[in-house]
């Protein structure tokens, strides 16, 4: 078929240039043509698929699979290794690169989950030289039935893959998009087998069967199976539960001399059909249980077997069709491997690039192989799907194939946005059978979709920034106003799911947890949320609604717009701007409005795989609105800094939960947003040293699961120099290209040319831009050069230019409303209290506890506390505000090295009901002036229980007992001290901070005027 990116490979650049950009077209002919006349510099690679190694992230924790598969392919022919368990396997998806012994090549595959097992795994076919004796399913160590490799005896490429056992039998497989052909090369002479594991998928099986046709030498079956992240302690045993049935028809070129099954531990040589699954459990409960089937073969003249197969998840007939349409009578290995290896190189050449050594263009190219993994068709050639509901569909008018496989929370941060760029086509009909999912599970949008089942996975409302992005993208081939309504009414209307713990927190059932009470409070409460992290959840929500109002706003949904606009800043809500000394932090709060502590930036409580330090980022939308949270640009960027870099200086690549963490896929975006502080050399630096230090060549180049590509996604993305600004709008942020050339050739008659003549290692610093043949300083692209077409030049130097894109006009644009009180969540105004002002403390411990409830309070780590009957009632008391003593409130603001705000006034001193415990403690408290100039003063503490104050302190509160939370009480005099410490009347008092002392203890504070 002649595909719109055919002709464009040989169009020039100059033809595809368009009006309507931020500048103007140049007149001046193009700097560079992809036909024609001859050009200096490096050649285009023409023949990407050499460049690519499958190999790349099947070690260290990439979770890729090196198997034969086609772009977007419903069958993926790849080993399952083990590691002496079958009921596991050795990597997460089923190949594991360092532990190269296989039991099996299954059919089915997910590129780079991050459960272990994460998915599919269906039906493992093991070539097996030699006598079959017992049940497979007997041997629970795959010491028999089971072979090891060498790597140097193995080969991987786009659409095909070969190894030699030690066993001495050759393994080569080659796919269509539904079908495959593998050809079995036995030692002469030896027994030969293929054994059909039908029940041995990944996660396990609820029920299996196979049937051996002698006559018709075919073997058919099929597998009941799902469970994604079935094993996984947080919520995983929700999924331990059947979602789709594989079918498989397999055909062969030669008579078989032998059949057998088994069933569980029995072997039964000679019949033909078995069933039977193994259940979703794991170990000793799961081992042992499954059948399957085997066909033999002589080999003492011909030692070949080719086997064909298709696949469906409907019908067993539906296989047979698919593999009759995709794979010819005369087709073999080679012939299937050429036509993936054609198909290979024409989606990869949606992006050309020149220039660039060895490494960079196989690293660069093996991420866009992984890119084109998924979504995966799930459709037949007739048309006909599985959906949700369990029930066969045929395909929605216009649409030409349903996909499956949305790892929502993951691909919406940048391989959504990917694959609407160089495939919108594709991410239109992915686009229609998430709605057509959606609507077949009762409205309901599931942020992971595995083939057509719900799972739950993760947190938050991805398909919202993912279709957003698709249309901001241009992306129309699906039904637009079907698929906005419902995620309106999904986002607007409670359903009775967001009410229910089931599956929490890893997989909660609710797509949008509790609605209501978030529509009431503006947040999600870690305390009644029914979500996996109540921040977490709102920094979602916050990016859904944002990307629906957008979305709204592109077609002509005024009304929805203005209702879905202002949540898109409800992230405000959960920023607690005293959670650290750095200008605070985002963090869960609870449904009474007070926050959720203990808190600590490294903390994942409130949150989903990750830290605070890492979601407080976690804004893309509103990097502006961000920064002034933090204290303006200048003390955000310094922020970055500090993420960035260890205390060493050195980059942080991971394992340190204050820092940044290229592994997984919350804070991915955050070396970008430099840009929008002013400081895009910085992005430049950052971006590339991320993109050097943690993607590789080999095994271990991935930095972490690819997450249905994800990851890769963002190491292209960070090749080309440029990045999505925001996940549901179009512009891009720009950084410095690793090519001198690049067309991004978007399938639908439009090309991006991206070039950078000085391009190396080395030129990580942009130092000017042309677009169209026009200078241009801002740091970011406009969606008309992403949907139109153009031409972008980079000017790369080894040397920060930090005056490029540098003023405010060239900041990138943030499409919310600035808040009016740049710093959310401060105190409220003090209470007058006779000549002092009450100021209003975020109190963090509850060290208080009552009589007939010694176990509420924990004043000292230790379990001991004040009893409430001796301090005085709440309210206003000698000049100070005192706390609730009561429940399980807290009522001491610890002194953790946070920053504590205070009403601006101007004062003489801060008077404190202060304690210390664990001993004496000393610090100096730094009041900070609306100037910006600070003062400093010694704050020293008696320890509650010494028997009269060591630095001259007044005893304000004292008491004749202390209580535990064992309940019992231990008659020791403990006491709250008076302390005042002076401040300067001259200048506006905003803040104080301290060195981490949290051992001490603020009951009250009043300041004096």
């Amino acid at each position: 078929m002649f595909s719109p990116r055919s002709w464009l490979a040989a169009a020039t650049a100059g033809s595809l240039l368009v009006a309507g950009l931020a500048v103007p077209a140049a007149a001046a002919p193009p700097l560079t043509d992809t036909a024609g006349p001859a050009r200096t510099g490096p050649a285009k690679v023409t023949d990407p698929v050499r460049h690519v190694d499958p190999l790349i992230g099947s070690a260290g924790g990439g979770n890729t699979y090196p198997g034969a598969v086609t772009p977007f392919g419903m069958i993926s022919w790849s080993p399952t290794n083990t590691a002496g368990d079958q009921t596991n396997a050795a990597g997460a998806n089923g190949y594991a690169y360092n532990t190269p012994r296989v039991r099996g090549f299954a059919l089915t595959h997910v590129n780079g989950a991050g459960c272990h097992p994460g998915a599919a795994g269906d039906v493992p076919i093991m070539p097996f030289a030699g006598e079959v004796t017992s049940s497979p399913t007997a041997d629970t160590k795959d010491t028999v039935y089971a072979s090891g490799f060498s790597h140097d005896r193995e080969s991987a490429r786009p659409g095909r893959y070969t190894v030699t056992l030690d066993s001495g039998v050759k393994t080569d497989l080659s796919v269509t998009t539904r079908a495959g052909v593998g050809e079995f090369t036995f030692p002469k002479g030896s027994p030969a087998s293929l054994l059909f594991r039908v029940s041995n998928s990944l996660n396990g099986s609820e029920d299996a069967e196979i049937t051996i046709d002698p006559a018709r030498r075919t073997v058919t079956g099929s597998v009941l199976t799902g469970a994604f992240c079935g094993r996984r302690a947080n919520g995983g045993v929700n999924n331990r539960k059947s979602y789709y049935r594989l079918h498989f028809a397999a055909t062969f070129d030669r008579a078989f001399a032998g059949t057998g099954t088994w069933v569980d531990g029995e072997l039964r040589p000679g019949t033909t059909t078995a069933s039977g699954g193994e259940g979703y459990a794991t170990g000793a409960d799961r081992a042992g249980k499954g059948s399957g089937g085997y066909v033999s073969f002589d080999t003492a003249s011909d030692a070949d077997v080719r086997m064909k197969v298709g696949i469906s998840y409907t019908s067993l007939d539906a296989a047979r069709r698919n593999l009759d349409e995709e794979v010819s009578r005369h087709d073999d290995v080679a012939s299937v491997a050429a036509r993936a290896t054609r198909a290979w190189n024409e989606r990869l050449r949606s992006i050309e690039v020149a220039g660039g050594p060895a490494d960079l263009l196989t690293t660069f190219y093996t991420a866009m192989y992984h890119s084109y993994l998924q979504p995966n068709v799930s459709s037949d050639v007739a048309g006909t799907y599985l959906g949700s509901d369990g029930k066969v569909h045929r395909l929605a008018r216009g649409q030409r194939a349903q996909y499956g496989n949305f790892s929502g929370w993951d691909q919406y941060r940048a391989h959504t946005q990917l694959l609407a760029l160089l495939e919108p086509d594709v991410a239109g009909d992915y686009a229609q059978s998430l709605y057509n999912l959606a609507r077949q599970n009762g409205g309901v949008w599931d942020r992971w979709v595995h083939v057509n089942g719900p799972t739950h996975v993760m947190t938050g409302d991805p398909s919202a920034p993912a279709l957003a992005g698709f249309h901001a993208l241009g992306v129309r081939n699906f039904d637009v106003k079907g698929a906005f309504d419902s995620l309106y009414r999904q986002a607007t209307v409670p359903h009775e799911s967001g009410l229910s713990d089931k599956g929490c927190p890893g997989q909660c059932a609710g797509q949008r947890p509790n609605l209501a009470e978030y529509l009431r409070l503006h947040y999600a409460p870690q305390d009644t949320c029914h979500c996996w992290g109540g921040a977490a959840e709102t920094l979602e929500d916050a990016t859904a609604d944002f990307a629906l109002a957008d979305w709204a706003g592109r077609i002509g949904r005024g009304k929805e717009r203005a209702a879905l606009l202002p949540r898109a800043s409800w992230w405000r809500n959960t920023f607690n701007p005293q959670a650290g000394v750095e200008g605070g932090y985002q963090q869960a709060r609870r449904s009474d409005g007070s926050w959720h502590w203990p808190f600590a930036p490294t903390s994942d409580s409130g949150f989903a795989q990750g830290t605070s330090a890492t979601y407080t980022w976690m804004v893309q939308h509103d990097v502006s609105g961000l920064a002034a949270a933090m204290g303006g640009r200048e003390r955000a960027a310094a922020r970055l800094d500090a993420f960035f870099h260890r205390a060493d200086g050195s980059w942080a690549t991971g394992g340190d939960g204050f820092r940044y963490d290229p592994t997984n896929e919350p804070g991915i975006h955050v070396p970008w947003l430099y840009n929008a502080l002013g400081r895009p050399w910085q992005t430049q630096e950052t971006v590339r040293a991320m993109a050097s230090l943690v993607y590789k060549t080999g095994p271990s180049g991935l930095p972490g699961n690819d997450d249905l590509g994800t990851m890769s996604a963002w190491y292209v993305f960070a090749a080309l120099g440029m990045y999505p600004q925001v996940p549901s709008r179009a512009e891009m942020l720009l950084s410095s290209p690793m090519f001198t050339m690049a067309w991004i050739n978007r399938g639908n008659g439009r090309t991006i040319t991206v070039s950078a003549p000085r391009a190396s290692q080395e030129a990580v610093y942009v130092q000017g831009v042309r677009v169209n043949g026009r200078p241009y300083g801002r740091s970011w692209l406009p969606e008309s050069l992403l949907n139109r077409g153009g031409e972008v030049v980079v000017d790369v130097g080894a040397t920060p230019n930090t005056s490029w894109a540098t003023s405010a006009a060239d900041l990138p644009v943030d499409h919310v409303p600035a808040a009016q009180a740049p710093i959310p969540n401060l105190p409220g105004p003090c209470e007058p209290i006779g000549a002092a002002c009450a100021q209003r403390l975020q109190y963090d411990v509850d060290g208080v506890a009552t009589a007939d409830a010694k176990a509420q309070g924990n004043l000292d780590g230790k379990g001991w506390s004040f009893p409430a009957e001796q301090l005085p009632a709440p309210g206003a008391h000698d000049g100070f505000l005192i706390p609730d003593t009561r429940g399980t409130a807290g009522n001491f603001h610890s002194l953790r090295g946070q920053r504590t705000y205070l009403t601006k006034g101007r004062y003489q001193a801060f008077d404190l009901l202060v304690t210390a415990v664990n001993g004496d403690q000393q610090t100096e408290l730094t009041i900070t002036y609306a100037d910006g100039t600070t003062s400093t003063a010694p704050l020293k503490v008696t320890d509650w229980a010494a028997a009269s104050a060591h630095f001259g302190e007044t005893a304000a509160l004292t008491a004749d007992t202390r209580y535990n939370v064992n309940g019992t009480a231990d008659g020791r005099k403990v006491t709250i001290w008076r302390v005042s410490v002076p401040a300067d009347p001259a200048r506006e008092a905003v803040s104080f901070t301290s060195s981490a002392t949290p051992n001490l203890k603020v009951f009250a504070l009043s300041a004096k005027s």
